[in-house]
């Protein structure tokens, strides 16, 4: 198998590390960016001269271009580059402040089109190149309370599905990743939760937070194989544009396409009235 140079970003937990630890056991080399020292030290220390730390801010977008450039320089081509760092914000619609929907689309949204961004002109150069992102199931499907979490991870799946469609001439594969509930601390302590304030809502939302915290460290996916997923599409000539992990996003997500559909089919009457009657106008 021909080995690769890997960027993912957020790997000193959860599935990033998972990933990471995947890539190196395949005998890739990987950078991997954190937010400090210490979690620097410990990821190098998985694979000592192939695991490669770099201290990175994702929302700060002349330093995720300046890591990129100087990897390309100091560890070689990149092949395979995977925009993972995020984190999860829990709260109703209403109760969920502004400061902190703009704070989640900067993370989730924003850190990974700057890190692809950063990656893209030098795949483009070459002609060849794997750019990957981590959506969610809550990218293609909504849960009640996780309104800010699930509009950032659809806004990446429209930005990878549109990259896609361009880039696909160079040569170039991008895949949007959507993870199910995996056993990580997405659900625990890397959560942000919104203050409860509003006493309608008790009756819907208290048990779906409860119940998340519940499970957290319980779930039914197994990270170590979402990474040997990860690694197996980055080796195969064709990879998918969406690749959904777990069994439990693959019965959620169809069922909510399934329920799009459903609106399609059940309303297309009302759709066809909305043209003019002569038809476009050339």
């Amino acid at each position: 198998m021909h080995k690769q140079n890997w960027l993912i970003t957020g790997v000193s937990t959860g599935l990033g590390r998972a990933f990471a630890e995947a890539a190196l056991g395949a005998g890739h080399t990987v950078v991997g960016t954190v937010r400090n020292e210490k979690d620097l030290r410990a990821f190098e220390e998985v694979r000592p001269g192939h695991a490669h730390g770099r201290l990175l801010d994702v929302t700060d977008d002349e330093a995720v271009a300046g890591v990129v450039a100087e990897v390309e320089q100091s560890v070689g081509p990149l092949d395979v580059v995977v925009a993972n760092a995020g984190y999860g914000l829990e709260g109703t619609f209403e109760e969920t402040p502004l400061a902190a929907v703009r704070r989640q689309f900067e993370v989730n949204v924003f850190g990974a089109v700057a890190t692809l961004q950063a990656a893209l002109p030098h795949m483009r150069r070459r002609r060849r190149g794997h750019l990957m992102a981590v959506t969610s199931m809550g990218g293609l499907m909504a849960v009640p309370g996780m309104s800010a979490y699930c509009g950032s991870k659809f806004a990446l799946e429209g930005i990878l599905e549109a990259l896609g469609k361009e880039v696909a001439q160079f040569g170039i594969h991008v895949t949007a990743i959507e993870p199910g509930s995996f056993r990580t601390d997405w659900a625990g302590r890397s959560m942000t939760r919104a203050a409860r304030t509003i006493d309608d809502y008790d009756e819907l939302f208290t048990p779906i937070r409860e119940a998340r915290q519940k499970a957290s460290g319980h779930q039914l996916g197994n990270p170590a194989k979402a990474g040997d997923a990860l690694v197996h599409i980055a080796s195969v000539d064709q990879p998918p544009a969406h690749l959904v992990l777990g069994s439990d996003a693959l019965r959620l997500v169809t069922a909510a396409r399934a329920a799009v559909d459903q609106d399609i089919r059940a309303w297309e009457t009302l759709s066809r009235t909305t043209d003019f009657a002569q038809g476009a106008q050339l």
